[in-house]
């Protein structure tokens, strides 16, 4: 008789543990988890916030705005596309050696490239070097968030009993999305409380520096986290490490990868437009202040985060299909609600960006269907490859693109947030996208 691994815990708890209720261990593994991802995304993308300060220090002063702007969201972009390679090896370590250390070690690797940011000479005393060295840091970093964010998910997600993994998924992305919350309103506290002088002159490394303290205080937390009970069965069966996971996943698992990447289209299409992209698209094409842009984006995050929690504990209760159907098809018609009524005023502002942010919160979607499209072998590197492979491509692209786009039609961002919403709403019929768990399987 052969013993299949269970997904949600050891042989055993095969038949009691997708009931069982969540026990203060996994609240705890839940709550470090959510925290250090709050403060890694953190650190990954408060760069954004702090793009057009970045763009006038570690560029030559005489270079055309447009052309200094482009150049900063590259080095934007360039953390995008180290993703896959940090992803892939990160991955495939957390397959052969543990779940656990990865997971430390990515926030490590992140941390000190954002606290060397903070502490970076400028365009003005070193030249070029600048410039390159930001862009070193920016790939350190995006090398780490390759391995942290489906590292995460998986590392949640095999802890916890079935009928709460939805809500345990999204509770943690809801937690890593936190960490963009906690960049707007460091940036709006930065714009509030210095001067435009100041800023310029010391006050944009205050955020990195915070960063890479943050980092560090996350690498001691994850200390008090355990394996997850899916990999130490894995290891006791001696199934970890016979073979490069990559190989088997693009042998046996391509529909899963096409999948994961489409959805992850959708998922970066909604964070890099609709959050990061448009606190300095509302500045530069609508000249709304800084500060309401991003007071704005504060409560347009903090819907986010919210929405990320509402999703995955709906998903538990009506199912994945019908949460796609109506987070994506929500987001496309309140795109346009947002992007067709700027500038608007401040309350209509506020109140539009926070609704379009609550159905970027369908993003949680993503893991959840995510991780249970690949089996437990091979669920780290499944998850890495193809979210990170596509993230790279339309994530690192897509700041470019819209710049370009909105020169000829200034509601570029709404078209194309809209049509992803299409997309998302389409991969709701997708069988693979709505299977649940079955005992052995992903």
């Amino acid at each position: 008789m052969t013993t299949t691994l269970s997904p949600v815990g050891g042989v055993a708890a095969a038949a009691a543990a997708p009931h069982r209720p969540l026990t203060r261990r996994d609240y705890q593994t839940l709550g470090l988890s959510a925290l250090g991802g709050t403060l890694e995304f953190y650190d990954f993308v408060v760069y954004v916030f702090f793009a057009n300060v970045l763009g006038a220090l570690f560029f030559p002063a005489d270079m055309p705005d447009w052309l200094r702007q482009l150049q900063t969201l590259g080095i934007f972009a360039a953390g995008y596309l180290a993703r896959p390679l940090g992803g892939i090896v990160i991955a495939h370590f957390g397959d052969v050696l543990g779940r656990k250390r990865m997971f430390t070690l990515s926030i490590f690797l992140m941390a000190v490239p954002t606290l060397v940011i903070g502490l970076l000479p400028t365009y003005a005393t070193i030249g070029i070097a600048a410039p390159l060295l930001l862009l070193a840091m920016r790939v350190l970093q995006g090398a780490a968030i390759g391995g942290e964010m489906p590292g995460a998910w998986v590392f949640v997600a095999e802890h916890v009993p079935q009928r709460h993994y939805g809500l345990a998924v999204g509770t943690l992305t809801a937690g890593i999305t936190g960490g963009i919350l906690l960049g707007s309103l460091i940036a709006v506290a930065i714009n509030t409380h210095y001067s435009p002088g100041q800023i310029h002159d010391w006050a944009w490394r205050i955020p990195f520096v915070l960063g890479g303290v943050f980092g560090l205080v996350s690498v001691y937390l994850r200390r008090f986290l355990e394996e997850t009970p899916i990999f130490r069965e894995i290891a006791a069966r001696k199934q970890a490490g016979r073979e490069l996971p990559l190989k088997t996943i693009l042998r046996e698992h391509r529909a899963a990868v096409v999948l994961v990447a489409l959805m992850t289209w959708v998922l970066s299409t909604a964070i890099v437009v609709v959050i990061l992209f448009t606190p300095t698209y509302l500045q530069k094409v609508f000249h709304i202040p800084a500060t309401l842009s991003l007071e704005a984006n504060v409560a347009a995050t903090l819907t986010l985060t919210i929405g990320c929690a509402l999703v995955g504990w709906l998903s538990d209760r009506v199912g994945t299909k019908a949460m796609m159907l109506v987070g994506w098809g929500g987001l496309a018609v309140t795109s346009y609600v947002f992007y067709l009524g700027l500038p608007g005023t401040p309350a209509s502002l506020v109140a539009t960006y926070a609704l379009v942010g609550f159905f970027v919160g369908s993003i949680s979607l993503l893991p959840i269907v995510g991780v249970r499209a690949f089996p437990p072998e091979v669920r780290f590197s499944g998850l890495s490859f193809a979210y990170n492979m596509a993230y790279a491509v339309f994530g690192g692209l897509t700041p470019i693109l819209i710049s370009v786009w909105q020169k000829v039609d200034l509601m570029a961002p709404a078209h194309y947030v809209a049509a992803m919403g299409v997309l998302g709403f389409a991969l709701g019929f997708w069988p693979l996208a709505s299977r649940g768990w079955r005992p052995g399987r992903a």
